[in-house]
């Protein structure tokens, strides 16, 4: 059996059931990290010195990092759709994917923990409407891209979806003021998109805590 550890509402243990949904994978999620705990414990050590979520348990073969885990799952269960077998195609799924990481993470970070899981008094207002007004102008180069394609490597969803769209669920929805900020057409629309998906509804269109 295919065991996820993390808890549901860690955007990176989001990416690796919505991968996992869309690979029709059978899988145990266990609570771990965050209130749930137990991600400084030996056990859970041995497999992530880390100590970070997610990692899977892939009938002993354990990985973590969710990016990763997207491209395991998506090269073992949907080789040709999922995960492109076109080496050029590939490569701009994965581009994308490590933009989610390289770029925009930082930004995403400041802007979600300050407005979920801060209390207002002791947010950092400064830090919050710098990463506001920077975030938007990083968002604006996957809105160029996504403007002659439907999905970030092409035509066809694929796994260079899954970090981006997980994020940019993240993004589009937080409460803070949008005045002023570059339009996103083609971002929009993308999104859009993806929300017609039922494992994006099922695991990243819910509630941020």
């Amino acid at each position: 059996m295919l065991r996820i550890y993390g808890r549901a509402n860690s955007i990176n243990v989001q990416k690796a059931l919505w991968a996992a949904d869309e690979c029709g994978l059978v899988y145990e999620r266990m609570d771990v990290g965050g209130a749930f705990g137990g991600n400084d414990q030996p056990w859970y050590r041995a497999m992530n010195p880390n100590g970070v979520v997610p990692t899977i348990d892939d009938g002993g073969y354990t990985l973590w990092e969710s990016n990763s885990i997207v491209r395991y799952f998506a090269a073992t269960h949907a080789a040709g759709t999922l995960w492109p077998t076109d080496p050029k195609v590939r490569g701009e799924a994965e581009r994308w994917m490590d933009w989610q990481l390289s770029t925009i993470q930082g930004g995403m970070t400041t802007l979600f923990w300050n407005w979920i899981r801060t209390p207002p008094e002791k947010r950092d207002l400064a830090a919050m409407e710098q990463a506001r007004t920077a975030t938007a102008d990083l968002w604006t180069r996957l809105d160029g891209h996504l403007a002659t394609r439907a999905y970030v490597a092409g035509n066809q969803f694929s796994m260079g979806d899954i970090p981006v769209g997980a994020m940019a669920y993240r993004w589009l929805n937080l409460p803070f003021e949008r005045a002023g900020l570059p339009e996103t057409p083609h971002l929009r629309a993308w999104y859009d998109r993806l929300a017609t998906r039922p494992a994006y509804q099922k695991h990243v269109m819910v509630k941020m805590t």
